[in-house]
C-alpha cells in the first residue's frame, strides 16, 4: 500500500472508551469473559506478536514482503502502542532480522506499507550519555498480548505493558552501573519536531510529525511520564531529555507514560485514570485479560497448535486498529483542528486504512464486537462532517489521500449490515451521498457519473480501472445501507450506479480494462499494471464481489469462468506482473470465494485452505505481504472458520470449510454462531453435507438473517469433493444486479 492521490444514538456502557480505575475493569468494559464451557480459556497464549516482523515473501514493490507489524505492548484498539524500534527500519518499526534496538516509542501502525508515528522513543542506557542502540538476542526477548520484555546484551532489561491510552515501563539496571534514560520528543519515523519539560521525577511534552506515504498530513501527540523516584541528574538538549537515577536501593525503575492528541494534561490524566497506582504486573495481567475477553469471542476446538496460533495471532492483529483517539474525559482532536468531545459512553477512533480494511477486517470487528464497530462507524462520520468528506486513509486527525476509491462509506455500511447500528445513520447517509460528488473524496466523479466509468488521464483519478471498480463497490454498499434505512430512491439510484463495472468489460477479450472517454478500449495486456492499483488486469477483472453473476454471464457463463479461475489460481501469490492470484495483497482477496457463484464451491474450499496453510504461518516470517492494519490477518481468520463477507455493505457469508472441529462465535450482543465439523483435518477441506439450524442445506452461503440471529452450522467434511453439493444454480450466493 503506497499509492497516493493529489488531492438516535442509544447509550451504552460496554465500550472501550471508559477505561478508568483499573485495567481489570477495562477488560470487563472491553468484552465479557469467555463462557464457562470455553474450550480455550487463555487464547492469548497462542498469539505470537512477532508474526509479520520478518519478510515471508518477495518484495513486489508494495511496501515490502513482510507484514510490517510491531511486537510491543498494546491493548485492544489502543491509542498507545509501546513497542521497540530496531536500528534497521521497517514499516511498523521493527525488523526481526536486526539485533539492535534504538528505542521504545509510543505510537505505531501495524502492517502499513508506508511509515508514520514512532513518536517519542524512550531508551534506557548505562552511563552518562545517550546511545544510538543496544544489541540483543531473540533468546532474551518475549512478547505477548499487552506485554513486551527484552534484556540487552549489556544486561539492561526493559519490560513494557500498556493500557488503552498509557503504558508502563520497568527498566532494570545491572548492579553497580550508572542508570540513565533518554527521551526524544523530536524523533519519529518521519521528520519530527518536539519540545519537553522536566520536573523532579517527570517529563512531559509533545511531538509533531506526519508525512504518511509522502502526504502532507500532520499531527501532534502529547505525552506525560512520571517515574517512581526523583532524577539524580537531568538535562535537556532541544527536544531530547537525558535523566539519571539512583539505583542503589532498587535496581528497577518504573515509568508511567500517558499520551493524548489533545494536551499533556490529558496525557497525564489518561495514565492516572487507567493505571490508578497499580503495579506493573497487575497492569500487564489486566490488559491480557482484556485481550482474552475479545480473543475469546471466537472459541475453537480441535485443530493443531499451529492452527490455533495462526487463528489467534490473526485475530490479535485484526483488533489493533482503528485506535481509540478520545481521552478518558472524552476529548479528542477533530478533523477541523478543534477539540471535540465524544458522546458519553462512546469513543472516537482514528487511523483508518480504508482501502485495505473495508474488505474483511471491519466486518470481522463488527461480527464479534458490534458495539465497538458502531463507534468506529460514528467516528468515520465525524471525520467526514468535520473534515468535509470521507478520506480514504486517515492518520490521527487528518486525511492523507492515499490509495484510490471511496472505502470509508463501505466500512460504515458494512458495520451497519453486521448489526453495528448504534450511530447517527441519517448523518452517515447524508455524508455518503454528498461525498459521491466531492472532488477530494471521489476524484474523477464527473466522468464516472457522466460516462459510467473513468477514462485514463483524468486529473487526480489515478488508475482508472481500479478507481472505477472501487467507486462501483462503494455505490453498492451505499445502496444497501440506504435500503436498510428505508430510502428506496437512493437504494435504487446507487444500485444502478454500482453496475458501472460493466462499462469496462471488453467482450472481445472478456476482461475489465481501461476505456477511453469516446468508448473505445485502449491497447491491453492482462499483466499490465497501468490503470490498476497494486495489481493488474487479470487480477482486477474478478473484483466485482457484489455481482459475480452479472460478471460471469458477460464472460460466457460458468463453463467459461471455472477453468479461467483454475488457471488464475495456478499461483497463489504471483505478484502484480503475472496473470495469477496475488493473495499477498488486497485486490485478489475476494476471488477464491468467487467459485461458489459459478457452481464450484469445492474449488473455493480447496483454494481457501491451500492459501491459508501456505501463505500464513505463526512464525516471524508468517505473512507474505503487508498486514495493512489487520486486513490480511482478518482474511486468515475468516478462512480458518470457513466463511467470508464477500459483498461490501452486506453480511451474507460465503462458505468454505472450517479448519477446526468446532467454532463458537460470541457476537458480544447476546447472539452466537456455533459451527461443528467433526471430520475437520488437514486433508479434508471438502464439504459433503451441511445442516443450518438442523435443516439440511445445499447452499454454500448463509444469509444476513442467520448472521443477525445466530444459529448452528453442522458440516460434514471429506478428503474428496462432493460433485453435487452446492452446484445447482439456485444454490449460488446472491448477486445484486440493477434488476
Amino acid at each position: 500500500m503506497r499509492r497516493r492521490h493529489d488531492v438516535k444514538t442509544v447509550r451504552r456502557t460496554n465500550v472501550p472508551s471508559r477505561l478508568a480505575a483499573a485495567a481489570l475493569a477495562a477488560a470487563t468494559a472491553l468484552a465479557p469473559a469467555p463462557a464457562a464451557d470455553a474450550a480455550i480459556d487463555d487464547p492469548a497464549q497462542y498469539v505470537n506478536p512477532f508474526v509479520g516482523t520478518k519478510p515471508g515473501g518477495p518484495d513486489f514493490g508494495h511496501g515490502g514482503g513482510a507484514g510490517n507489524t510491531f511486537p510491543g505492548a498494546v491493548a485492544p484498539f489502543g491509542m498507545m502502542q509501546f513497542s521497540p524500534d530496531t536500528a534497521t527500519y521497517q514499516h511498523g518499526g521493527y525488523s526481526y532480522d536486526d539485533d539492535r534496538i534504538r528505542g521504545f516509542s509510543l505510537t505505531h501502525l501495524s502492517g502499513a506499507g508506508c511509515g508514520d508515528f514512532g513518536n517519542v522513543p524512550f531508551m534506557p542506557v548505562l552511563g552518562d550519555s545517550p546511545v544510538a542502540d543496544h544489541s540483543f538476542s531473540h533468546d532474551d526477548e518475549s512478547a505477548s498480548p499487552g506485554a513486551y520484555d527484552v534484556t540487552f546484551d549489556n544486561g539492561l532489561r526493559t519490560e513494557l505493558a500498556a493500557t488503552q491510552r498509557s503504558g508502563v515501563a520497568r527498566f532494570t539496571y545491572p548492579r553497580g552501573q550508572q542508570a540513565g534514560l533518554s527521551v526524544d520528543a523530536a524523533k519519529a519515523f518521519n521528520d519530527a519536531t518536539g519540545s519537553l519539560e522536566i520536573g523532579r521525577n517527570s517529563i512531559s511534552g509533545h511531538s509533531d510529525s506526519g508525512g504518511f506515504c509522502g502526504a502532507d498530513n500532520s499531527y501532534r501527540v502529547y505525552f506525560h511520564a512520571t517515574f517512581d523516584r526523583d532524577f539524580s541528574a537531568r538535562q535537556v538538549d532541544g527536544g531530547r531529555a537525558f535523566v539519571q537515577f539512583d539505583t542503589a536501593e532498587s535496581a528497577s525503575v518504573v515509568g508511567r507514560i500517558g499520551i493524548s492528541f489533545v494536551s499533556a494534561d490529558n496525557a497525564r490524566a489518561n495514565a492516572e485514570a487507567e493505571q490508578s497506582g497499580r503495579g506493573f504486573d497487575e497492569i500487564r495481567d489486566g490488559t491480557r485479560a482484556a485481550w482474552n475477553g475479545l480473543l475469546g469471542r471466537i472459541d475453537v476446538g480441535g485443530g493443531s497448535d499451529e492452527d490455533r496460533r495462526r487463528l489467534y495471532t490473526g485475530l490479535y492483529h485484526s483488533l489493533l486498529h482503528p485506535n481509540v483517539f478520545s481521552d478518558v474525559n472524552g476529548q479528542y482532536a477533530g478533523f477541523d483542528g478543534q477539540v471535540r468531545t465524544a458522546a458519553e459512553g462512546h469513543a472516537q477512533y482514528a487511523n483508518y486504512s480504508g482501502w485495505d480494511v473495508y474488505r474483511s477486517q471491519l466486518p470481522l470487528v463488527a461480527l464479534i464486537a458490534p458495539d465497538i464497530a458502531s463507534d468506529i462507524a460514528q467516528s468515520a462520520v465525524n471525520q467526514s462532517e468535520q473534515g468535509g468528506y470521507f478520506d480514504r486513509w486517515t492518520v490521527a486527525n487528518g486525511g492523507t489521500g492515499v490509495m484510490v476509491g471511496d472505502p470509508l462509506p463501505i466500512m460504515v455500511a458494512s458495520a451497519h449490515a453486521f448489526g453495528a447500528t448504534d450511530f447517527d445513520t441519517t448523518a452517515a447517509l447524508r455524508e455518503m451521498r454528498e461525498g459521491a460528488t466531492h472532488d477530494d473524496e471521489r476524484p474523477g466523479h464527473d466522468e464516472y457519473d457522466s460516462l459510467g466509468h473513468i477514462p485514463p488521464g483524468v486529473e487526480g483519478a489515478t488508475d482508472s480501472v481500479s478507481t472505477t471498480l472501487e467507486y462501483a463497490g462503494a455505490d453498492f454498499a451505499i445502496s444497501q445501507f440506504a435500503g436498510r434505512l428505508g430510502d428506496t430512491a437512493t437504494r435504487d439510484e446507487f444500485l444502478g450506479r454500482a453496475q458501472n463495472f460493466k462499462n469496462l468489460f471488453n467482450p472481445g477479450n472478456r476482461y475489465l480494462q481501461p476505456r477511453n472517454a469516446d468508448g473505445s478500449f485502449t491497447s491491453f495486456d492482462p499483466v499490465q499494471t497501468e490503470e490498476y492499483t497494486e495489481g493488474n488486469g487479470a487480477q482486477y477483472t474478478w473484483m466485482v464481489p457484489f455481482n459475480h453473476r452479472g460478471l460471469f454471464d458477460l464472460m460466457g457463463g460458468n463453463a467459461e469462468v471455472v477453468p479461467r479461475l483454475d488457471e488464475f489460481f495456478g499461483e497463489l501469490n504471483a505478484g502484480p506482473d503475472a496473470p495469477h492470484a496475488y493473495l499477498g495483497n488486497e485486490p485478489s482477496l475476494n476471488t477464491p470465494w468467487a467459485y461458489a457463484y459459478a457452481g464450484r464451491p469445492d474449488r473455493t474450499q480447496d483454494v481457501v485452505r491451500r492459501a491459508l496453510t501456505s501463505l500464513f504461518k505463526s512464525t516471524p516470517d508468517g505473512e507474505v505481504g503487508n498486514d495493512d492494519l489487520g486486513q490480511m490477518s482478518s482474511w486468515s481468520v475468516w478462512a480458518s472458520i470457513g466463511m467470508y463477507p464477500q459483498a461490501p455493505g452486506r453480511s451474507e457469508l460465503v462458505l468454505a470449510s472450517p479448519i477446526f472441529s468446532s467454532v463458537r462465535i460470541d457476537r458480544g450482543n447476546g447472539t452466537a454462531i456455533d459451527i461443528t465439523a467433526p471430520e475437520a483435518e488437514p486433508g479434508a477441506p471438502f464439504v459433503r453435507g451441511l445442516a443450518v439450524n438442523g435443516a439440511e442445506s445445499s447452499k454454500p452461503w448463509v444469509g444476513e438473517d442467520f448472521v443477525a440471529s445466530g444459529g448452528t452450522l453442522d458440516f460434514t467434511l471429506g478428503t474428496e469433493p462432493d460433485p453435487t453439493w452446492g452446484t445447482a444454480p439456485q444454490d449460488a450466493p446472491p448477486s445484486y444486479d440493477e434488476s
